[in-house]
């Protein structure tokens, strides 16, 4: 990797948090969605830069179904960050709609809003059948096209033989919003590139992400919307004040996770509940799903570290943030203490 990509440590990394909404056992996805809204008033008091909420659909631990839906609650609630899609699993839904409805909110948050996209379902086959509005025939794979129109629509210039070509004019105009591409795969940074999108990568889903976004910076084009490759890792990571701790409250997902990959979805555990679990596992332990995954975990210092090196791994100046825990005090806990560590610039006064 070239000298100009390496990460300095400190201010100039920026923060930011991708919130699945995570239901604790014994308790609500209303419940959990209220989460959100406390946790994203606390990051932008933290100095967060982003806070972008996931899409996952049909299971009973993540409450986070519609993000265009919290997206606006959370845009009221906070003043200086940027909130937006974790992403938009645009193959479930129209390119129009989706436009007018980033449109809407980027006229009710203007300069606020980012419509992450992405082509994985965000659910298993039969919850995207359910999905579709027609269920006679499997949708197309037409990911390419459907990105192309949507960003026509944005950016009012779709061809004049378009047949949607007099529907550029969206409700929130002028206000547009920051269109992003998802993704895991190296397919994913290839259209981000011919697009001239900025990428995030999920390195919390697979952490084989450096190659993929050296080959983005490569193959990028310049566009309306980006002069020059732009990344975002977004990682996993738990803090707390003590290495111990962390790996305890790390226990919740771990079985989770477990189960999830058994067929069995659960609402995230009680942590004492997670440890029975874990250790009665005993040396099958090891080939848990997070176990081939990048967790990082720890008290301030040790998280801090590993998430700088992972912004040195991918060139990034950015990275995205994910924890799930049981309390979310502790979900808080982890948020402030990371801030901390990185002396995040609190945000102006408004």
């Amino acid at each position: 990797m070239s000298g100009g990509l390496q990460q300095k440590s400190g201010p100039a990394l920026r923060l930011s948090v991708l919130d699945q909404s995570p239901i604790p056992e014994g308790s609500t996805g209303a419940e959990a969605l209220r989460n959100s809204l406390d946790l994203a008033r606390h990051a932008d008091a933290l100095g967060y830069h982003r806070y972008w909420v996931a899409e996952h659909h049909g299971g009973i631990m993540l409450a986070c179904a519609s993000p265009e839906v919290l997206i606006g609650p959370i845009a009221a609630a906070t003043s200086h960050l940027r909130v937006g899609s974790g992403g938009v699993m645009l193959p479930h839904y129209s390119p129009f709609k989706v436009a007018e409805n980033f449109s809407m909110l980027s006229g009710l948050a203007p300069g606020r809003i980012d419509l992450g996209l992405g082509r994985a379902p965000g659910s298993d086959r039969i919850t995207a059948l359910a999905l579709q509005r027609d269920r006679r025939y499997r949708m197309p794979d037409d990911f390419p096209s459907q990105l192309a129109e949507l960003l026509g629509y944005l950016a009012g210039e779709l061809p004049a033989d378009h047949a949607f070509a007099r529907l550029t004019t969206l409700p929130g105009l002028p206000e547009l919003p920051e269109p992003w591409l998802l993704g895991s795969s190296p397919q994913s940074g290839i259209w981000a590139a011919e697009a001239g999108l900025p990428y995030a990568f999920a390195d919390f889903i697979q952490p084989v992400g450096v190659p993929i976004a050296a080959r983005y910076r490569e193959e990028f084009v310049p566009s309306r919307w980006l002069d020059a490759p732009r990344v975002i890792a977004a990682v996993w990571a738990l803090c707390a004040e003590t290495d111990a701790e962390a790996e305890r409250l790390a226990s919740s997902i771990k079985m989770a996770g477990a189960m999830l990959v058994r067929g069995q979805p659960i609402a995230v555990p009680p942590v004492d509940t997670a440890l029975r679990f874990l250790s009665n596992l005993g040396g099958m332990s090891a080939g848990l799903p997070f176990s081939e995954r990048r967790l990082i975990v720890g008290s301030p210092r040790r998280v801090k570290e590993a998430i700088e090196a992972v912004a040195r791994e991918y060139g990034a100046d950015e990275v995205m943030i994910v924890t799930i825990t049981h309390e979310h005090a502790a979900r808080r806990r982890s948020y402030e203490l990371i801030a901390n560590a990185f002396a995040l610039p609190p945000p102006p006064r408004s």
